[in-house]
């Protein structure tokens, strides 16, 4: 006698589980993908009034705002928000002192900063674009 072929227990296989076009990200963003500490480096900006901030301060505050950077987050917000950061600590620079600033970096984060001051040129604001074009004239090879 032949079988039963309407059986339905060889099913048990999910087989959408093993295409390659479904791409699922395991890892938690929330953990890694958090962007600068914002507190921290405003706490670095404020520490001094404009006319004596303290060089070493804004180098640190500029190497943690480039720390962490949301690189690979889907979350607009994230980013955007570590942009803020960033630009508030490039225009917290005096001109003089940008180019210290730059050389502190090392290649991935002067890689990073110039992402940044792409990212700036894509929406000015009030002397945004100064300030953008002084930093991009000391980060450029």
């Amino acid at each position: 006698m032949a079988k039963n072929t309407l059986s339905s227990r060889f099913r048990k296989v999910d087989i959408d589980e093993f295409d390659e076009n479904k791409f699922v990200d395991d890892h938690d963003e929330a953990l890694d993908q958090q962007g600068p500490d914002a507190m921290e480096v405003d706490n670095l900006i404020r520490q001094y009034p404009l006319i004596i901030r303290v060089l070493r301060d804004m180098m640190a505050a500029l190497h943690i705002a480039l720390r962490n950077p949301p690189i690979n987050s889907k979350n607009p917000a994230t980013k955007e928000r570590a942009q803020t950061v960033v630009f508030r600590v490039l225009t917290s620079f005096k001109s003089s002192d940008i180019e210290p600033a730059v050389k502190s970096l090392d290649k991935n984060g002067v890689d990073l900063l110039m992402k940044y001051i792409y990212k700036g040129f894509e929406r000015p604001t009030d002397n945004s674009s100064a300030v953008l074009l002084q930093w991009h004239e000391k980060v450029k090879p």
